[in-house]
């Protein structure tokens, strides 16, 4: 496996990728791939990664920043993240994981943040401890990892393109 920054050749795979892996998610409100579209274009997808092993995308990672009480502060976001269906559970979300935030220490970064399920984010040092919140999710889904400075405090907003008011409609 060998992971890269996104290309624009990439673009229509990791869309693919991207609703093909949140198709069978209960969860999903199937909005991911117009969200990264929406990103792209709002010029807020801070680092895009792709998987791709033979040629082909196995996974994508996605990163964009984020305001904590409507301050960004060097905040960013992870997500979406999409893991082609029968390659999931083999490393490669975490591996796309781990490049992302290497990057985004790299960039100087203060934190990254997100909205999932703990026990798959914590192993990469994701924790919760309900200072965060977003809208009304319960706030052991709303985690975050700081690379300097204290633990963040306050109410998180996505970069506009991974917001609902910002997605396309129909």
């Amino acid at each position: 496996m060998h992971i890269r920054e996104e290309t624009p050749a990439d673009v229509d795979a990791i869309h693919a990728l991207t609703q093909a892996a949140f198709a069978p998610m209960d969860f999903s409100d199937k909005t991911e791939g117009a969200a990264l579209k929406a990103l792209r274009a709002r010029g807020e997808l801070t680092i895009s990664l792709v998987a791709e092993e033979a040629g082909a995308l196995i996974g994508h990672v996605a990163f964009s920043p984020v305001a904590i009480d409507g301050v960004h502060d060097g905040w960013y976001g992870l997500g979406p993240i999409s893991v082609r269906p029968g390659r999931q559970r083999n490393g490669v979300g975490k591996a796309l994981i781990a490049r992302g935030l290497g990057m985004l220490r790299d960039l100087g970064a203060t934190g990254c943040a997100l909205i999932g399920n703990p026990r798959i984010y914590s192993r990469a040092g994701f924790v919760s401890d309900g200072r965060l919140s977003y809208r009304e999710l319960p706030s052991e889904y709303v985690q975050r990892i700081v690379f300097r400075g204290p633990p963040p405090s306050g109410t998180l907003r996505f970069a506009s393109g991974l917001e609902d008011d910002a997605l396309p409609t129909g």
